[in-house]
């Protein structure tokens, strides 16, 4: 074996767990970013449709959430004079939690006037 063959297998020895790092953490911030739109979208749909008045507003936010994902999926509402604010809090399903796994995200909707 020459001094170059041994050169080039310590170079690759380094560089493949990099790059395999750097492949999984391209992955997790993809799930991470498709979770923040999941609950972004749950909270869309719950604000829209408490102010139209809805009672079942709760539970299709909490199907969208659970078709997107989301795991301890948890949603609050604030229903004002004019405007419903909606605040969904879940935890992204994330193959290494490094703290950036709980996701929370929130809607606003103005109220339905009747007249």
């Amino acid at each position: 074996m020459n001094q170059r063959g041994f050169s080039e297998s310590t170079q690759w020895a380094i560089l493949t767990p990099v790059v395999l790092l750097l492949v999984l953490g391209l992955v997790q911030l993809g799930v991470w970013l498709h979770a923040r739109t999941v609950a972004g979208e749950a909270a869309a749909t719950v604000a829209d449709l408490q102010a139209a008045g809805l009672s079942d507003a709760q539970a299709a936010g909490e199907r969208v959430a659970a078709q997107g994902g989301l795991h301890a999926v948890r949603i609050v509402t604030e229903t004002g004079r004019d405007v419903v604010v909606v605040t969904v809090s879940a935890r992204a399903p994330l193959f290494f939690d490094v703290g950036q796994g709980v996701i929370t995200e929130r809607a606003v909707s103005p109220r339905e006037q009747l007249r």
